[in-house]
């Protein structure tokens, strides 16, 4: 066995071996293997059932991670991609008013659109289109946005006077919310300041193990009254759900789902083409990042394999929204496993099978609730905005539109936002600074802001 896996996957030539590949595919499945819990419980919140979002999340992941060993042989993980599931429920859905069904077939567009262009040089041209800085921006704001749900669904951040505010500790003390939403708020801090202190010792898998223990904490304070659920307010028991066994939820609520009565509308291009926008540079971005901490790329800075990486995750991407989850990604915490010694694709299939045998495993995590899913939103959140030291802020029409991309987003509450005034302001700031001709600006920018500009006008 251990000669043939030496054979399909090259290890001796990539200076590995079965058990450090074995190793790496266990560690990167604990540092993302949140996603089973966060995903749910986020594109709950646009009406979908989150039984068979579980088995759909986990299905996607297993699939595309697998695609990634096969058409690539490298040690990338692939599930529904933070941030883009974001997007999906809290802004066309909740926000734009688009059921799951139509966000569904958006997803389904881009995928296919996605296979086209991996399929070609395409995907990696319009990647080099877009200014550098404006992707650090994007990035950052994705991160901004993250943390804010994350502590939105904690009840630490909520409605106030002032737009926002912290929970009301004192007012839910005297009207007994207190041992329900402010257990919830408290519980969901704690988690956040435990899960830091473990990336702090640099713990393997500090988000996940962050993740059970808030949970652990809340099942005591459950048993003990200190904890008690009330379904009015949004907070559950956080108790598994052992009354069905331990069977694999359906996935009939969400496989082949989709709609796409409004294929030909401006709206429904506007929301694929956000999704195309986010998946493509979190995908390109996250490949090169974590390529380049394992020294895969050539002596140009290039990924020798990276068409086979981009058409694993197009797939994967498709496929997921047959299944019924948000757009399927490649996952920065790839790098926690080649970090560890992962160089080859026997990683991934460490890991992809991992995320099958989690479909056995769906009531434990469907009864995970939202503030201890909130660390590590909070945290997922914090690590997007490292990229913010690589903006040139001594160039104002640099950074100044990738700030609004920034700051756009949690604001007003929208990834599609921010993408869209980032790239307006960037091609403003530079034509009317008279920059075009330093920058040298790819007609397709003006090409973006232009239908930008009409969707504020048309929408």
């Amino acid at each position: 066995m251990t000669s043939l896996l030496q054979r399909v996957f090259h290890l001796r030539e990539h200076h590995t071996d079965v058990k450090t590949e074995v190793v790496a595919g266990i560690t990167t499945f604990m540092t993302m293997a949140y996603i089973l819990a966060v995903n749910p419980n986020i594109l709950a919140a646009s009406g979908m059932d989150s039984g068979a979002v579980f088995t759909a999340t986990a299905l996607s992941a297993c699939l595309a991670t697998i695609l990634m060993a096969v058409f690539s042989n490298y040690p990338f993980v692939l599930a529904p991609g933070m941030g883009l599931n974001a997007f999906f429920a809290y802004t066309v859905v909740m926000q734009m008013g688009y059921t799951w069904q139509v966000a569904l077939a958006a997803v389904f567009v881009e995928g296919i659109i996605f296979i086209v262009l991996s399929l070609t040089n395409i995907r990696e041209a319009i990647f080099n289109c877009i200014p550098q800085s404006l992707k650090f921006g994007v990035t950052c704001g994705i991160g901004l946005f993250i943390a804010f749900i994350g502590l939105q669904n904690a009840k630490l951040v909520v409605d106030g006077s002032t737009l926002v505010a912290i929970y009301p500790f004192k007012a839910a003390i005297a009207d007994g919310r207190i041992f329900s939403e402010g257990m919830g708020a408290l519980l969901a801090l704690v988690g956040i300041i435990l899960t830091v202190i473990l990336l702090v010792r640099k713990v393997p898998g500090a988000i996940l193990i962050g993740i059970l223990a808030t949970w652990g904490i809340g099942i005591v304070c459950q048993l003990v009254g200190l904890y008690v659920p009330n379904p009015e307010l949004g907070m559950y028991s956080v108790l598994p759900d052992l009354s069905a066994g331990f069977s694999i939820p359906s996935i009939s609520a969400t496989f082949f789902k989709m709609d796409f009565t409004g294929l030909l509308s401006f709206n429904f291009v506007t929301i694929m083409l956000s999704f195309l926008f986010v998946d493509l540079f979190d995908t390109l971005g996250t490949l090169i990042g974590v390529a380049s901490k394992a020294d895969m790329l050539d002596a140009e800075g290039k990924l020798p394999k990276i068409k086979g990486a981009l058409l694993a995750d197009a797939i994967g991407t498709t496929a997921g929204a047959v299944l019924g989850t948000s757009t399927v990604t490649t996952f920065v915490e790839s790098s926690s496993g080649v970090v560890a010694g992962g160089r080859t694709g026997l990683t991934s299939v460490v890991s992809a099978l991992l995320f099958g045998l989690s479909l056995f495993l769906s009531p434990i995590f469907l009864a995970i609730p939202s503030f201890a899913t909130a660390p590590a939103l909070v945290v997922v959140g914090f690590m997007m905005l490292e990229t913010i030291v690589k903006i040139n802020f001594d160039d104002m029409s640099e950074a100044v539109p990738a700030f609004i991309a920034t700051i756009a987003m949690p604001f007003m509450y929208s990834i599609s936002e921010g993408i869209s005034l980032g790239v307006i302001s960037y091609v403003f700031i530079n034509l009317i600074s008279g920059k075009v001709k330093d920058k040298k600006i790819h007609w397709l920018m003006y090409v973006l802001a232009i239908v930008f500009i009409l969707k504020y006008i048309f929408v």
